[in-house]
Order: C-alpha cells, then structure tokens, then sequence
C-alpha cells in the first residue's frame, strides 16, 4: 500500500530520465519528499523547466540538461547510481504515426544508451517506462502480460523493442530491468496544453474555460485509467523487487475500466458544467479497449495501488483548479 514508507539504503542516489516530465517529475518529487538523492536528467524537449524549477533549491535534487541519445552523457548520468529510472521517451501513438525515425532514434537507441551505460556503471537496478500500447490489436479483456497481438504504431513498436532489450540485458549482463506497462496515467503537474495532450487534462482545461472538448470517436472506448501514486508506488517497489522478477514487464494500472464519455460527464459534473462535446474521427492506431490484469505486479513486485479511478480524479480535478486559477 502506497509507496512513502518504504526504505532504501540512506546514501541511495536515483537517477531520474525524463525528469523534467509528468511522470518523471512526481518520481522526482516523491524521492526527494522520501530523503533520498535524486538526479533528474532532461533535454527539456517534451519535459518543462517549471518541473524543474520547483525542485531545484532541495539539497538532494540535481539537474543536468542532457539527452539520452548521446551515450557519454548516459554515462556521465550513471556514475555513483544506485537506481535508475528511465521515463524519458516521446509519448504520443498519433505523433509516433507522423515521426517513425525520430521515435526509433528516441524510444529504442536512447533507451539502449541507458541500459548500456547502467551495466557499466554497476547500476542496482534498471526501472523503464514501458507502456500498453504493446498489446496491439489483441482482443482479449484484460490485458494479461504473454498474451500481445499486431503492433499498431511505431511507438508501440519501440516500446515492445524497449522490453526485449530489458531482457537481454538481464540474461546476457546481469542487469536488473523491470519494464512498466503504464495504462493512461493521470494526475498533477500532466500539460493540458498541445495537439497531443493527454485526455483527462485536456477536458478538465477546457471545461474550466468553457471550451467545448472534441472526443475521438464516438466516446464509447475504454481505459485503465491509472493516477499517478499508483505510478510511482509501482517504479519504487521495482527498485526493491527481487533478481528473479528481472528480465521482465508488467502492468501497471489500477484494474478499472472506464469509458471516455462517462469520464467526459464525471468530469462536467465535478466542475459544474452542461456543455456537449464535439465528436471526431477516431484516432489512427488507437486501440478501442483496454484494462489490465495486475496480478502479476501484485505477486512479483508487491504492486497494492492505493486510487482508484475516483479517488485519483477527484485530486486530480481539484489539483487543476488550483493549478489553473494562478495563471
């Protein structure tokens, strides 16, 4: 349950990739709030110098501007890492659609930079943001880690490459790499702003503005949407897993199932709004449902994820209003 009561030896020194991100942001935050030293590495080009800003007077928290494509400041990064956690990567299935190369350059050679240069730099153990689009056009409910189909965008394609890699490097070089299959994570410090902004975000800004939101499709998809706590709980208890769970990936989600335009209308409520939406076409390579099956996570990390849909949205809404109201 939660992550704020476990313990790590008292000099542990994290290394955070894609720091200055949603995801890597909270890990970065969480860590320090916890004690321990983080350093956060971020090229800063989907990630924002605000997550850095405000961490940076916290004696533990280091920053350093570098990208994960160049693999000396991989290992500039890795010296004296007890832990890595690799969240930098490009999000976005309709972006990776329109940038196939960049993404390869990103997702699969900056990751295998990390993962190089944590074997050589003796890192504990290697923590990667892997993600549920690797599932692909597979049917079956929920989504059970050995049971993938055809992959549907190029992300989802470095994304599963990511995870033979945390493999191979596991059996051929002894290191410890757990991938995380996030499902639609949520929660504070996620940009609303930009064509390819997350959902959840997106609509409570707009609401807030009395804008009226666009949904792709007719609404009626489904997803496991996961607040983030539940996300940093999980990379935490990866850090602590044993050996014999290494080489592998699981699902990190809550185990819910929510549809888009339920979501759409809890959301109005919560805010006080009567505005419809808008309905688009669906969104090339988006996969119509999915939820996950954590048992695995569960039994091999220790994954007990606190929030649930509505508890995770109800923060999240109020975190936004606040958030929104300073600027």
């Amino acid at each position: 349950m939660g992550y704020q009561n476990l313990v790590f030896p008292k000099d542990s020194l994290f290394l955070v990739t894609g720091g200055a991100g949603f995801i890597g942001s909270n890990l970065c935050e969480a860590i320090t709030d916890m004690g321990y030293q983080v350093r956060c590495l971020d090229n800063l080009s989907t990630g924002k110098i605000e997550n850095v800003n405000r961490l940076k007077d916290r004696e533990n928290y280091t920053f350093i501007e570098g990208d994960i494509r160049d693999l000396d400041t991989c290992m500039k990064a890795c010296e004296g890492v007890d832990f890595v956690l690799n969240q930098a990567a490009w999000g976005s299935v309709p972006r990776s659609i329109e940038m196939p190369l960049f993404y390869e350059e990103v997702n699969i050679r900056g990751t295998l930079n990390m993962m190089e240069a944590a074997r050589q730099q003796g890192v504990k153990k290697f923590v990667y943001a892997s993600s549920s689009s690797v599932y692909g056009d597979h049917p079956v409910l929920p989504k059970v880690e050995g049971q993938e189909g055809n992959l549907l965008s190029p992300y989802a394609l470095t994304k599963r490459v990511d995870e033979e890699y945390g493999k191979l490097y596991t059996k051929l070089y002894g290191l410890d790499t757990y991938g995380m299959r996030y499902f639609n994570v949520f929660g504070r410090h996620q940009d609303p702003d930009g064509v390819y902004a997350a959902v959840i975000p997106k609509f409570i800004k707009m609401l807030i503005n009395d804008e009226v939101p666009t949904i792709n499709g007719d609404g009626k998809q489904s997803r496991d949407f996961t607040y983030i706590d539940n996300v940093i709980e999980a990379n935490l208890k990866a850090c602590l897993a044993p050996s014999e769970a290494a080489g592998q990936a699981f699902n990190i989600a809550y185990g819910g199932r929510e549809y888009l335009i339920d979501i759409y209308y809890t959301l109005c409520e919560a805010l006080g709004k009567k505005i419809e939406p808008n309905f688009g076409p669906d969104r090339k390579g988006d996969i119509k449902h999915s939820n996950a099956d954590i048992s695995k996570a569960r039994n091999l990390l220790g994954y007990d994820p606190d929030y649930d849909f509505a508890k995770g949205i109800a923060l999240a809404i109020d975190w936004y209003k606040e958030d929104l109201s300073k600027k």
